[in-house]
């Protein structure tokens, strides 16, 4: 069976009967109700997710970095070369790029996955090689991706999540390379939500207002060669995503199916997660969005999910940078429903009325 086959058959609904012992347990504790806000939400979502209350604290974490090349590139869409996203994967291999340096503070583990490279990339510490095809197409000709591609890039996420998951992880968060990829997750987005493609698309990683028009103008011609609705998701992915987008979701998926929390990073990891629920829609329990990045398209993609961010930073970098640092308040969020008192044991008069 294919790993993303053997994900969808072990997804199951988190539990609601748990997130009512959540909310019930949140209105004992020693504050006023409510008053931890956001924080509060998370706490039912992770008693939701584990199925008990309390809920057990998201930890030990880890960050997938897909990363894949696109062939839209060559419509101008980034100001950066393509060789970048091979540069940066030796970046984080040698733990020098921001997310390293997150990761290692929250106490993230790091993998760094190369499903879609445009080049050969030498064997380094953390990498792992799980090259489909070497970058797409250029969607604004055509489809990225052959349908059997996105099958196996959703395999490849699948593989990765399972593995982390076996070797101790109980919370994936999700990371992403690959230049040129903020117009791949604009198409997808715009897609999934119904939205035209200037109100999803932004600077990426700086271009000036003619890039951005580039880069709407890409959008559109992609949407334009769709031949298949928003019911086919797989086929969506193919023909617009790249293939670090299409692990991402697999991704998500399994790390549903293994029934721990997915922490979603910026606008391609929430390209990622329409795509996920989409395909499987129990696995949106247990998402759970990191930051809002200041990319047009993931507020939209939020919404869209009906999902709140932890964090809101103003940030776009994207590599899971958000995502690592929403992991402490997610972590807090468990740990107030499992040691704070309540009004009980502490004594504490509760008010009237």
């Amino acid at each position: 069976m294919p790993a993303f086959d053997d994900a969808l058959a072990t997804l199951s609904p988190v539990s609601e009967p748990a997130a009512e012992a959540g909310r019930a347990r949140q209105e004992l504790l020693t504050k006023p109700s409510g008053s931890l806000g956001d924080l509060e939400r998370a706490g039912v979502q992770l008693c939701a997710i584990s199925g008990t209350c309390p809920p057990p604290v998201p930890s030990p974490a880890a960050v997938a970095i897909f990363a894949g090349d696109h062939g839209s590139l060559e419509e101008g869409v980034s100001p950066w070369p393509q060789e970048v996203t091979a540069q940066m994967v030796a970046n984080f291999c040698a733990g020098g790029a921001a997310v390293n340096v997150l990761a290692k503070h929250v106490g993230a583990d790091v993998v760094v996955v190369d499903v879609g490279v445009a080049s050969d990339l030498p064997p380094a510490s953390g990498l792992r090689s799980a090259k489909v095809r070497r970058g797409t197409a250029n969607i604004a000709e055509g489809p990225a991706m052959e349908r059997s591609e996105a099958l196996r890039a959703l395999d490849v996420g699948v593989e990765v999540a399972f593995d982390l998951v076996n070797k101790g992880s109980r919370c994936l968060l999700t990371g992403d390379m690959g230049i040129g990829n903020t117009t791949a997750s604009a198409a997808i987005i715009a897609a999934f939500s119904g939205e035209p493609p200037e109100k999803v698309t932004g600077i990426g990683t700086g271009v000036d207002s003619k890039g951005l028009s580039r880069k709407v103008e890409v959008v559109e011609k992609a949407l334009s060669h769709l031949d298949v609705g928003v019911e086919d998701p797989v086929g969506v992915l193919a023909s617009l995503g790249g293939l670090e987008i299409a692990a991402l979701a697999g991704y998500v998926v399994a790390g549903a199916s293994c029934g721990i929390p997915v922490i979603l990073d910026g606008v391609i990891a929430c390209a990622a997660a329409l795509s996920a629920v989409a395909i499987a829609p129990d696995c949106k329990g247990y998402i759970v969005a990191g930051h809002r990045s200041s990319e047009p398209g993931a507020s939209v993609a939020l919404a869209h999910l009906g999902l709140r961010p932890l964090i809101d930073l103003d940030l776009r970098l994207g590599e899971g940078t958000g995502a690592c640092l929403a992991l402490p308040v997610l972590q807090a969020a468990a740990k107030v429903l499992n040691e704070m008192a309540t009004f009980e044991s502490a004594g504490v008069s509760e008010k009237h009325g």
